[in-house]
């Protein structure tokens, strides 16, 4: 029988997410709790524990050497209460299910593939019938809009602008890339560019309610309040159209580095540096009710995307 100082599996997780995250603020925020929830909850697992897990301070809070230990133990518990919630699950859902799902265009194209692969694999491994899929790509927006009027069940986004109205979780961070045709004059700038000749150069770019435009929008005007930010140069609505245009030399442009990971990688796109910032985004998971996506291939999906 176990003893009173085991914490429940929500204590557990929070404690998880502040490891994985690096702070207590960061946790919150994927948890979905406030601040001061957070706080309060973090100190009632100290007092059950006899413990200090957290060292807080004016710059942030972090796990102490007790706290990573803890959170370790607590990492085996959770991965098991996960293999037996999906086991549970299967139990109860032998029959084929069926989920709408939407993506935007560089989630779709370079990470869902793997994630529902991964959910497939799970499924046989417990007996359960796979789970009929259907992806619907858009830009950032058109997820958004297809979640909040229940078109799909589970929307996964690239922009920084995560919707009040909906529930997220930040499963990853995106790397912004500046990219050139290799003759353009940027490619043999070995220090760089700064933040503000991009800002002033037309670029080539998505459209609007495109997640990885609005991501360089947000961090321009954040960076450069003041500063005039050119007009594109074109706007395209495919990542390949993207990709060709930069590559013919029309004009540099900021994309994920997941979707010119080929380009750079055969030499058709360079890469360029930008001084003294970096250029990242969240990847988020979206869906309309709960802490956590009701439907059981749902709920698996994001927890596979998060992993």
């Amino acid at each position: 029988m176990l003893s009173g100082r085991v914490p429940d599996l929500s204590a557990m997780q929070l404690l998880s997410a502040v490891d994985r995250t690096g702070s207590l603020s960061a946790a919150a925020q994927e948890m979905g709790y406030s601040q001061q929830a957070a706080s309060s909850r973090m100190r009632s697992l100290e007092s059950q524990l006899g413990a200090e897990l957290v060292h807080r301070s004016p710059t942030g809070s972090q796990l102490t050497q007790t706290g990573r230990l803890v959170a370790g133990w607590a990492q085996d518990v959770l991965s098991a209460a996960e293999r037996m919630d999906f086991g549970l699950a299967a139990l109860r859902e032998r029959r084929a299910t069926r989920m709408r799902i939407a993506a935007s265009l560089t989630t779709s194209a370079h990470l869902v593939p793997t994630w529902l692969v991964e959910l497939h694999r799970q499924q046989l491994r417990v007996g359960a019938k796979p789970t009929d899929v259907e992806l619907i790509t858009g830009n950032s927006s058109k997820v958004v809009d297809l979640v909040r009027n229940d078109k799909a069940a589970i929307g996964f986004i690239e922009t920084p602008e995560l919707p009040r109205d909906l529930k997220c979780r930040v499963i990853a961070e995106d790397e912004l890339v500046l990219v050139v045709a290799p003759g353009h004059p940027w490619a043999r700038r070995r220090g760089g560019v700064s933040l503000e000749q991009v800002a002033k150069t037309p670029l080539v770019t998505r459209e609007p309610g495109s997640g990885t435009r609005r991501a360089l929008e947000l961090i321009l005007a954040k960076a450069l309040p003041d500063a005039e930010i050119a007009e594109p140069a074109v706007e395209l609505s495919t990542e390949g159209a993207v990709n060709a245009a930069i590559g013919g030399g029309l004009a540099p442009g900021v994309l994920s580095r997941l979707s010119v990971a080929d380009e750079l990688a055969l030499g058709r796109l360079r890469s360029v540096k930008i001084r003294d910032h970096d250029l990242t985004r969240p990847l988020a998971a979206i869906w309309r009710t709960g802490r956590y996506p009701t439907q059981g291939p749902g709920r698996d999906l994001v927890a596979i995307a998060a992993a």
